[in-house]
């Protein structure tokens, strides 16, 4: 990602060709409107904590910018702490965080960009995010916290959380490790009320979704699998296997 956006600048620096990247700010205008739904949905009353997969950053400042807004227009009293949760194969943010031991007005200082490693969380497979002054901001404005996970971490958050009849993609398995990490440690309450965001549909991922449960990806415990059953296109047979998992 991170060589591609320093190409597609050099492109529509050149060309009429228009740039809706994060780095667009209208592209921003839109995003935060999730802020406000959020808030809408739960009768105005802010939630404690708003946990949001990180990657190039430009969705941390809209949702921040949502808040805001509301909070401007004297619809809340205040404003949710935000969590920024990046895969550990591709965390700047964190690493500026932790070398500025929470200060956030070191954070920018400390900030440094990162070789992106390979992640399940594809999309923010990013090592030098374009908004990463801006979501500074937005995590100095709410007191904000930032965490990672690591590859199976986020498989496993994503497989548990599936099994409550949802399907979350990988990026939503960073944020739902993210909650799990933060929670044990007590920095989330137990009665804090926390929104998770979503980014994307875990059908735009099922390969790896196969490989976790089918326990395919080498040094993963996948202790969430719910490993697949093949058999002969034969009722008889699936019958067979129902009555088994199900004791029916």
């Amino acid at each position: 990602f991170d060589g591609c956006m320093k190409l597609i600048k050099e492109v529509t620096a050149a060309t009429p060709i228009y740039l809706a990247n994060s780095m667009n700010s209208l592209r921003l205008e839109g995003q935060k409107t999730a802020a406000i739904e959020i808030l809408q949905q739960f009768d105005w009353q802010v939630p404690e904590w708003v946990i949001i997969p990180g990657g190039n950053l430009g969705n941390v400042y809209a949702f921040y910018k949502g808040f805001q807004m509301c909070k401007e227009l004297g619809l809340v009293d205040r404003m949710p702490r935000m969590v920024v949760a990046q895969a550990a194969n591709a965390n700047p943010l964190y690493h500026a965080y932790h070398a500025a031991k929470g200060e956030m007005g070191a954070m920018k200082s400390a900030f440094a960009p990162v070789k992106a490693q390979t992640t399940f969380a594809s999309a923010i497979q990013i090592g030098d995010p374009v908004s990463i002054d801006r979501a500074i901001l937005a995590l100095q404005a709410t007191d904000g916290v930032v965490e990672e996970a690591t590859e199976e971490e986020l498989m496993d958050a994503a497989a548990r959380a599936d099994r409550t009849g949802m399907f979350n993609c990988p990026h939503t398995g960073v944020a739902l490790a993210a909650l799990i990490k933060l929670r044990e440690r007590g920095v989330i309450g137990k009665s804090d009320r926390t929104v998770v965001v979503s980014t994307a549909h875990g059908l735009k991922f099922s390969q790896s979704k196969i490989a976790y449960h089918a326990k395919d990806i080498p040094g993963f415990e996948a202790q969430f699998a719910n490993p697949p059953v093949q058999v002969r296109e034969s009722l008889g047979d699936v019958m067979d296997v129902l009555k088994k998992k199900f004791n029916i």
